[in-house]
């Protein structure tokens, strides 16, 4: 992302951010609700429209003009706070809708290989249940792996428990941990900042639109430069929370 602004009306939400992301590197942003993270992964995305700046993924400038959305999400995986799941349809059939839909793979490969997910993730037995059979924290782990059922090169994971009973986080956390440790490059936005602090390989503390720091995680959450990255982890601390 180079000098990226985007903007709500007259709502300034991203004020020249400035990311660059290695492949296999997982990125964890912080800061309090509103400050932008949410926006950042929407504009990656392209879910959300940038107002000036650019954004290259591999190479390509996919905010330039013309270029193909529907080819560039392909590879960009996203995961929000809903799960988002198809209510009407099983987890295979949530699952493999896309791969055979839009990457025109057959019923029989696109079922095979979500039954691998399915079974990678502990999910294996959850394959002919509907949404609403199923606990937050397997929702949003089928949510995880309908994403990973195409192939993405990148996952932009959006506050993914923020809507989870405390004791169903951990399992969506292991998954997540289990990606980072398998090389997938990801963006992640979180208020779990013992997570972050575990799994990140750079930390960036946004504020107001804008990264205010960043570094390993061991340096912003043990001596934060920055006065606000330190109040805003103080507040953390206080509340119990690191």
């Amino acid at each position: 992302m180079e000098e990226v602004h985007q903007a709500y009306g007259d709502l300034k939400v991203l004020r020249g951010i400035d990311l660059s992301v290695a492949p296999h590197e997982v990125i964890c942003l912080i800061g309090a609700s509103g400050s932008g993270k949410s926006t950042l992964l929407k504009c990656v995305n392209l879910l959300e429209p940038i107002e000036s700046g650019r954004i290259v993924v591999d190479g390509e400038e996919i905010t330039a003009e013309g270029v193909d959305v529907n080819r560039i999400r392909r590879h960009i995986g996203i995961v929000f706070q809903a799960f988002n799941l198809f209510p009407h349809m099983t987890v295979l059939r949530n699952i493999t809708l896309a791969p055979i839909r839009v990457l025109k793979k057959s019923r029989d490969e696109a079922v095979t290989e979500a039954h691998v997910l399915l079974e990678r993730f502990g999910l294996e037995d959850k394959a002919d249940e509907f949404p609403d059979r199923l606990s937050g924290g397997q929702q949003q782990r089928v949510a995880i792996v309908r994403a990973l059922a195409m192939g993405p090169d990148i996952m932009l994971l959006d506050e993914v428990t923020s809507a989870l009973d405390p004791e169903l986080v951990a399992e969506v956390l292991n998954v997540i941990r289990g990606l980072a440790e398998a090389g997938m490059t990801m963006l992640i936005a979180t208020h779990e900042m013992g997570f972050a602090r575990d799994i990140a390989d750079r930390v960036c503390f946004l504020h107001d639109g804008s990264i205010l720091e960043e570094g390993p995680p061991e340096r912003i959450f043990s001596e934060p430069q920055h006065p606000r990255t330190k109040q805003f982890l103080q507040r953390i601390i206080d509340a119990g929370r690191l």
